[in-house]
């Protein structure tokens, strides 16, 4: 218990006035002669005691009554710790995440929580509160109420780490404020609970669906592809208990292509197949009907009117296996001497190979150099009768090393790097036993290089410089039988391929996207990409034939994009939402150490409102004073 006014407790030295009165009789009293007092012995003794016993109750109630005035007075409460602080900061964390769409009790998770907060929120405290996707510092609670009911769901979504940080940033400086952070998520299972500040109280709002069921459409992949069809897997995947059979649909556009049905009562995985025709472009939609979460009902994806990538060999060797790889629908290949070489087609091209040359010219080098400035890629393939000193000095123009004198001797191809562009997702599991290429002589080379593919001794066999790829040895056929290893389709496919990165089936919303546009710009014009409503100006680089386009966290609704040269159509982009949230997983916030836990937003103001509030007792003292003087009162009256 705590007082208001303790100072007036010091009255309560007061109670010792009555009890030195009562001890000490200041009455005088007076003898009077009497001539007879035998027959009052026995009254004068029965009323001795009767009287001393009233004396000592009015003492106490007289001393009781005084003690509750003046502790009535001194204003006697209790309260907490939280109550009493007079520096108090709130910082409320609001999870928008998709998860938050699955319906609870009382309708989605989120839009309920934000209804009771409207609701419950009150005062003149100011207050701060972020969610995945902005923040709020410092502001009054009419000014919480008028965007609270406004938050939409993000495809964002922090892990318990990053809200400590965030909050962090939100509170003061001041070490003595009392700090309390509002937690209102579903918790689904990202990281693992971070330890509390100790400044920092937690209250935790882990709201809890009714199901955890859903149904998701994950991706989908071209399995294969030919002149005339193209097949489209397509691969979804549900969690909890799903009965009943689950049709999906493929648009194009507004216009329903083909639907089929899925059943999850055996696998919770399954892959689709559906055809479409390659000879045009193709704005795809896959849908499904999922009540719980909606965000992951629909996959949007594009496939543009085919563009080929432009193929230039320079020869001076057979090329018989370059025209086995590049004489396919998605390539433009060509190819020329060194000697009779058209310079003026060189930036036009995406992807040069030099097979074999003995000999670079400096025009050449000069050439190739503008080439690559401009975005192009180049593989080197040396000739065993190379002049090295024109080989070197186009190697330091590209900065990708020096070559040595040749060695003849035999070595295997035997490590390849599968974290490399070139390698990654080619193999459904890292090889290290197969049959070996070979080569019989190679150069030897200093370089800082990135290797692709290593000599058993780990030395380089093919390297990567940017847009620079090196061969150290000639892969003719009497030097090596790289041009009949498995090794060379991967290696020389993707070499081309990534010389221009042409949009993918979709992409993914808040993931670094990297794309080109085949496409040719003047000075001053830009690429804009939009829809029937938004329009967005990507980061962009142009090139000589090309557009390098960046996208981050634009545009922030899954759909099909136009992208646009001034008001000219180019060609079609999809993106999607992450699909992280389809997985309905939650950890329990009781696990968290040093969390206080609520089941609702009403709870935990009721919590609040509790640990805030001040317990009063001075009235219950003025009724015991005034009870205590009616006592004394009564005694004082009736008791003889």
């Amino acid at each position: 218990m705590q007082f208001k006014h303790p100072e007036l407790l010091y009255a309560l030295l007061l109670l010792l006035i009555p009890i030195f009165i009562h001890l000490f009789q200041l009455r005088r009293f007076q003898k009077i002669d009497f001539t007879n007092v035998a027959f009052l012995k026995k009254v004068t003794i029965q009323t001795r005691k009767s009287s001393q016993l009233k004396k000592w109750i009015t003492l106490l109630l007289r001393m009781l009554a005084l003690a509750c005035i003046i502790l009535a007075f001194a204003q006697p409460f209790t309260a907490s710790k939280s109550a009493l602080s007079a520096q108090k900061e709130t910082v409320l964390y609001i999870d928008n995440s998709f998860s938050m769409q699955a319906t609870g009790a009382q309708g989605p998770l989120l839009q309920r929580s934000l209804q009771d907060l409207y609701s419950q929120a009150a005062g003149t405290e100011k207050i701060s509160w972020f969610t995945n996707d902005f923040d709020r510092k410092n502001v009054s609670v009419q000014d919480f109420k008028a965007e609270i009911l406004s938050v939409g769901y993000s495809q964002k979504q922090l892990t318990p780490t990053e809200v400590l940080l965030k909050a962090n940033q939100l509170f003061s400086k001041d070490a003595n404020a009392q700090k309390r952070l509002i937690y209102i998520s579903d918790f689904q299972l990202k990281a693992p609970f971070p330890e509390i500040p100790d400044a920092v109280q937690l209250d935790a709002v882990q709201l809890k669906p009714v199901s955890s069921a859903n149904i998701s459409i994950d991706s989908v992949y071209v399995a294969s592809k030919s002149a005339e069809t193209i097949k489209l897997n397509v691969r979804l995947s549900a969690s909890g208990e799903i009965r009943q059979d689950i049709p999906v649909s493929l648009y194009n556009g507004a216009t329903l292509i083909a639907k089929s049905g899925v059943n999850f009562s055996e696998n919770k995985t399954t892959t689709l197949t559906f055809d479409i025709a390659n000879s045009e472009s193709f704005l795809g939609k896959l849908e499904i009907t999922e009540p719980n979460l909606p965000f992951d009902n629909a996959l949007y994806f594009s496939v543009n009117t085919p563009k080929k990538i432009k193929v230039l060999s320079i020869n001076e060797a057979n090329t018989n296996y370059l025209q086995r790889l590049f004489d396919q629908p998605e390539f433009d290949y060509q190819q020329q001497t060194g000697t009779t070489l058209n310079y003026n087609q060189i930036p036009d091209q995406n992807f040069i190979v030099l097979n074999e040359l003995k000999d670079i010219p400096a025009s050449l080098t000069t050439a190739l150099k503008s080439f690559t400035d401009n975005g192009g890629s180049v593989l080197i393939i040396p000739s065993a009768e190379a002049k090295i000193n024109t080989y070197n000095a186009l190697l330091n123009t590209f900065g990708a090393g020096t070559f040595s004198e040749i060695a003849t001797q035999e070595k295997k191809i035997t490590q390849i790097v599968f974290d490399h562009p070139l390698f990654k997702n080619v193999f459904e599991k890292r090889v290290v036993n197969f049959q070996y290429p070979k080569v019989n002589s190679y150069f030897e080379i200093q370089t800082g290089a990135t290797p692709v593919l290593r000599f058993e001794d780990g030395k380089p066999f093919m390297l990567q410089s940017g847009t620079i790829y090196v061969s150290t040895a000639p892969i003719n056929s009497e030097n090596s039988n790289f041009q009949n290893s498995p090794l060379i389709v991967p290696a020389l496919y993707n070499m081309a391929q990534q010389s221009l990165l042409l949009p993918k089936l979709y992409y993914t919303i808040g993931r670094q996207n990297n794309f080109s546009v085949p496409v040719q710009l003047m000075q001053d014009e830009i690429l804009t990409v939009k829809d029937s409503t938004f329009r967005f100006i990507p980061l962009q680089q142009t090139k000589a034939n090309k557009v390098d386009i960046t996208t981050l966290d634009e545009p922030g609704k899954a759909g099909t994009y136009q992208i646009e040269k001034e008001t000219q159509f180019v060609e079609n982009i999809s993106y999607n939402f992450n699909r992280a949230e389809s997985v309905l997983q939650y950890a329990n916030s009781e696990d968290w150490q040093g969390v206080t836990t609520h089941s609702n937003v009403n709870e935990l103001f009721d919590s609040i409102a509790e640990a805030n509030s001040i317990h009063s007792f001075w009235k219950w003292f003025v009724i015991f004073a005034l009870l205590f003087l009616v006592l004394e009162m009564l005694i004082l009256k009736f008791y003889k």
